[in-house]
């Protein structure tokens, strides 16, 4: 827990409701110490620059004929089944909506306090909140960025509800993310060996939709904090977009469980980046791999990413594994709910949810 000196120094920037951006304005040249993180944490693996293993990009533009549909679920159910992530290319969305919603995200956050402060909310009620670390007064220490979640599906806030600069780009961005999404599950339920709608339709993936857009600004000493802590995602499936700056990283192992190393995403133009969350490979019983990630701080930036979580919509579905030639289950059933507060409970610690889960 929390000392009472952390604790009133957490609550102290929490009230400024200016997030890390408020820091930087005020011209810090040093990281707080409710930011520094433990030097375990930071230096829990090797970073490989030159790792042999490269997070696959795949070309969505061969659907046409069921043979070049069969070659990429071929390369999604690889992805899916090792690394959980992979890049896509000739997604669908097009390059002017990927910039101009980067663009209305900085825009937000580089407004004055004042603009910002009405959005800055902690009650998950609210459609939309801004704020810096949902985990603030959780977790073990606070991450280099601050973020604007939106909740886009089913029920998209009301157009007043969203701050005025991305007021007019983010449903039209969630839209065609969404598109994409049922395109993906589509790929991942035949990759699974299930009829083409049963992600999207029998279990209900592509109800709910979640942008968590993050801005992490230029920091004064990297080497003691992160962007985002080591975690797997809360969703079926994560859809990322990602500005040049670079620093997500995600933990690859790729020589029999010996030697986890962090490699980098790179920025690969026109992509987007997917990986498979922590409900997914709940409900494709371990087949596939909701693998840790995280966003190293960076001198450079800011970096501005939007992270579209693809969550079931209804706080009561269940979530079953679906077990397949008489293999044994290897999590119980529960609810989307459930998991949901376990992770906000627990917070970004580095250790997977879905542990809570495992038989």
């Amino acid at each position: 827990m929390a000392s009472d000196h952390r604790l009133g120094a957490l609550k102290a920037f929490d009230d400024t409701k200016a997030g890390v951006k408020g820091l930087v304005d005020a011209g810090a040249t040093v990281v707080p110490a409710i930011f520094h993180h433990a030097p375990e944490s930071l230096n829990d693996a090797p970073h490989h620059h030159d790792h042999q293993f490269a997070v696959p990009v795949i070309d969505l533009a061969g659907l046409a004929t069921p043979s070049e549909r069969a070659s990429v679920v071929g390369a999604v159910k690889a992805a899916a089944e090792t690394v959980g992530f992979f890049q896509v290319v000739n997604h669908g969305v097009p390059e002017a909506a990927m910039s101009a919603m980067l663009a209305a995200l900085r825009n937000f956050i580089e407004e004055p306090v004042e603009a910002k402060a009405p959005y800055y909310t902690r009650d998950y009620g609210q459609r939309v909140r801004y704020q810096s670390n949902f985990d603030l007064f959780h977790s073990p220490a606070a991450n280099w960025r601050d973020t604007l979640f939106m909740d886009m599906a089913p029920e998209p806030p009301a157009p007043e509800e969203i701050p005025p600069a991305c007021r007019a780009i983010a449903p039209e961005f969630a839209g065609l993310v969404q598109r994409l999404g049922s395109t993906l599950l589509g790929l991942l339920s035949e990759a699974l060996g299930l009829p083409r709608g049963h992600l999207e339709k029998d279990a209900a993936c592509l109800e709910g939709l979640s942008l968590a857009c993050h801005y992490y600004p230029a920091c004064p000493e990297p080497h003691l904090t992160l962007g985002t802590t080591k975690h797997s995602d809360p969703s079926f499936l994560t859809v990322l977009l990602q500005d040049a700056v670079g620093g997500l990283q995600v933990l690859v192992d790729d020589d029999g469980k010996q030697n986890p190393a962090w490699v980098d995403v790179p920025a690969v133009a026109g992509a987007l980046v997917v990986n498979v969350g922590d409900y997914l490979q709940l409900l494709s019983n371990d087949r596939f791999k909701s693998v840790e990630h995280r966003v190293v701080a960076k001198s450079a930036g800011p970096r501005v990413s939007v992270a579209c979580f693809f969550r079931a919509d209804g706080s009561t579905r269940v979530l079953a594994p679906i077990v397949a030639d008489g293999a044994a289950a290897r999590y119980r059933n529960t609810t989307v709910d459930e998991m949901g507060r376990h992770y906000r409970a627990k917070g970004l610690d580095g250790v997977s949810a879905l542990e809570h889960f495992r038989i």
